[in-house]
C-alpha cells in the first residue's frame, strides 16, 4: 500500500435549481424515464383484446385456436420481453456513455423507442403478434439504457445539496408514465378493440420531443473534464448549469476526484468485481436493485387488472381502481422528491421496505379470507394501495440515487451497468414467473415478496450508510473501512476547518 496522498478539496457554495438544470431534468426525464413507466403498464388494460388478436392471428394462419396454456406462455413472453430487453440495454450502458457521453447516449437511445413504437402501432394491420413481442424487446433496450443513463446524467449535473431530489425526478416521470398508460388504458379511451395499437404506438412521442429539445442542454461537465479532458467546455457547461461564472472551486473538486482515481484507471465491469475497495458498494447496489424488483412492485403494474379481479373488484370498476393506484404512486413519489434531502436516503428505504413487507403479509391474509368476510376485498385493495405508497417513497426511487452516489467517475458507468443488469433480470423474472406463481400459489404469492422485502430491510439496516449532502469523495471514504476493515485508513478522517468563503476540506485518499 502506498503512502496516503493529501488533497485540499474546496467546499462549494450552496447550489440552486437554475432554469437550465430544471429544463434539462424535465426534458431528459420526460423523453426517457416517462417511456419506461409507460411501457411497464401499457399492456395491462388492453390485455384481453391483445390476446384475442393473438388468438385470431393464430387461427387465420393455422385454422385452429391456441390452447390456453400456450396463450398464457405467449402473453407472459409479451410482458417479460420488455424487462429482458431492459437487461440487454443495461449491458450497453458503460460502452455507450464512455463513447458518446451521457447526453449523446440519451439522444442515440431514441432509436430504440421510435422504431418499436411504429412496429407496435402497425402490428394489427400486419396481422402479426410476433412484431409486438419483438418490439417489446427493443423498447426494453430503450428502458434499460434510460433507467441507468438519466440518473447518471442528472446526478453529475446536480449540486450535492439537490442531488437526491433531482435524482428522484426520473422515478417521478416513471410513475407519471405508468399513470398516463393507465388513463389511456381506460376502455372508453384506447384500451379497446380498435384503440390498443395506437395505445402502444404513443410511446414514440416523448422520444421525438427529446430529440428536438435535448441537444440544447449541456453535456455532463464531469464527463467532459474527467473523461474527455476538455476544461474549457466543462467550465462553460458548469457556468450554464449553476447560473454563475465562478465555478473554479467545483472544477478543482473534479480534478481532485480525477487524481484520486488515477490508480484505478478505466474501470470495466470485470475490474469492478475484482476491485476490493469497491466491494461493499457493488454488493449494495446489487442487493438494492434486486430487492426493488423482486419485492413484487411490477407484478402489481403488469397484472393489476387480474389482481384487483381476484380481490373482488367489479369488472367495470377494475380499470378505475388501477388508475387510482397509479395516481397514488405519482403523489407519493412527489412526496419523496420533497423530503429526500431533509429525511435522507436510508430512512426512506427502511420505512418503504417495512411498509411493503407488512402490506404483503396482510394482503395474503385478506385474499385468503375474502370469501368468508364481506369487507375483506376492501382490505385487499387497501393493502395494494399501501404497498404502492411504501414502494414509492423509498424502494422505487432511492436505489438509483444510491448507485449514483456510491461510485465515482471512473467506476460509475460500470456500476450502473451492473445495477441495471440486476434490476432488469429481476424485473424479467417477476414478469415471466408471476402468472404461474399466481396460478400455483394463489393467495400465497405475495408471501414470497414479503420475505424479500424483509431481507432487503435487514441488509439496508446493517450495511447502507446515509449519503445525503456529501460529496462523492466523502461517500467513498465512508465505505472505505467496511471494504478493508483490517487497515486503519487515513481516509476516514475529514478535518474540517472554517475559513469563510475560502473554506477547505482535507481529504486523504489511499491507493490499493
Amino acid at each position: 500500500m502506498e503512502e496516503p496522498e493529501v488533497f485540499q478539496q474546496p467546499t462549494k457554495r450552496k447550489g440552486r435549481l437554475t432554469s437550465v438544470l430544471a429544463l434539462t431534468t424535465l426534458v431528459s426525464s420526460f423523453g426517457s424515464s416517462f417511456q419506461y413507466g409507460y411501457n411497464v403498464a401499457v399492456v395491462n388494460s388492453p390485455a384481453v383484446y391483445m390476446q384475442q388478436f393473438y388468438n385470431q392471428s393464430y387461427f387465420d394462419r393455422y385454422g385452429s385456436y391456441m390452447d390456453s396454456r400456450f396463450q398464457t406462455v405467449l402473453w407472459s413472453l409479451t410482458v417479460s420481453m420488455y424487462p429482458l430487453g431492459g437487461f440487454f440495454g443495461s449491458l450497453m450502458v458503460a460502452p455507450l456513455v464512455n463513447k458518446l457521453g451521457r447526453k449523446g447516449t440519451l439522444l442515440f437511445n431514441n432509436i430504440f423507442s421510435i422504431v418499436p413504437a411504429i412496429l407496435m402501432g402497425s402490428s394489427k394491420a400486419s396481422k402479426s403478434f410476433e412484431i409486438i413481442i419483438f418490439a417489446r424487446i427493443v423498447i426494453g433496450i430503450c428502458a434499460g439504457l434510460s433507467s441507468n443513463v438519466v440518473p447518471m446524467y442528472l446526478g453529475e449535473l446536480s449540486p450535492k445539496n439537490l442531488r437526491g431530489a433531482i435524482g428522484v425526478i426520473p422515478q417521478l416521470f416513471i410513475t407519471i408514465g405508468i399513470l398516463i398508460a393507465q388513463i389511456f388504458g381506460i376502455r372508453s379511451i384506447l384500451a379497446n378493440q380498435r384503440g390498443w395499437p395506437l395505445l402502444l404506438g404513443l410511446t414514440g412521442i416523448p422520444a421525438v420531443v427529446e430529440l428536438i429539445l435535448l441537444p440544447f442542454s449541456p453535456e455532463s461537465p464531469r464527463y467532459t473534464l474527467i473523461q474527455k479532458g476538455n476544461v474549457v467546455k466543462a467550465k462553460a457547461a458548469l457556468r450554464r448549469i449553476r447560473g454563475w461564472d465562478d465555478v473554479d472551486d467545483e472544477i478543482e473538486e473534479m480534478r481532485l476526484e480525477d487524481q484520486s482515481e488515477k490508480a484505478e484507471g478505466h474501470m470495466s465491469v470485470l475490474h469492478l468485481f475484482t476491485f476490493r475497495s469497491l466491494r461493499w458498494q457493488l454488493i449494495s447496489i446489487i442487493a438494492l436493485n434486486m430487492g426493488q424488483q423482486l419485492s413484487g412492485v411490477n407484478a402489481i403494474y403488469y397484472y393489476a387488472d387480474s389482481l384487483y379481479r381476484s380481490a373482488g373488484v367489479k369488472e367495470n370498476d377494475i380499470q378505475f381502481a388501477t388508475v387510482g393506484t397509479g395516481a397514488v404512486n405519482v403523489f407519493m413519489t412527489i412526496a419523496a422528491v420533497s423530503i429526500v434531502e431533509a429525511i435522507g436516503r436510508r430512512i426512506l428505504l427502511l420505512v418503504g421496505f417495512a411498509i411493503c413487507c407488512v402490506s404483503c403479509a396482510v394482503l395474503t391474509m385478506s385474499l385468503n379470507l375474502q370469501d368468508k368476510v364481506d369487507w375483506m376485498p376492501h382490505l385487499s385493495i387497501t393493502c395494494v394501495i399501501v404497498y404502492v405508497i411504501g414502494h414509492a417513497i423509498g424502494p422505487s426511487p432511492i436505489p438509483y440515487v444510491i448507485t449514483m452516489e456510491m461510485f465515482r467517475q471512473s467506476s460509475r458507468p460500470a456500476a450502473f451497468m451492473v445495477a441495471g443488469s440486476a434490476h432488469w433480470l429481476s424485473n424479467f423474472t417477476v414478469g415471466l414467473v408471476f402468472p404461474f406463481l399466481e396460478k400455483g400459489l394463489g393467495e400465497y404469492s405475495f408471501i414470497i415478496f414479503g420475505v424479500i422485502c424483509l431481507a432487503t430491510f435487514v441488509y439496508i439496516f446493517i450495511v447502507i450508510p446515509e449519503t445525503k449532502n456529501k460529496t462523492f469523495l466523502e461517500i467513498s471514504q465512508m465505505l472505505a473501512k467496511r471494504n478493508k476493515p483490517e487497515i486503519k485508513l487515513e481516509s476516514e478522517r475529514l478535518e474540517l476547518s472554517e475559513k469563510g468563503a475560502g473554506e477547505y476540506v482535507t481529504v486523504k485518499s489511499t491507493k490499493f
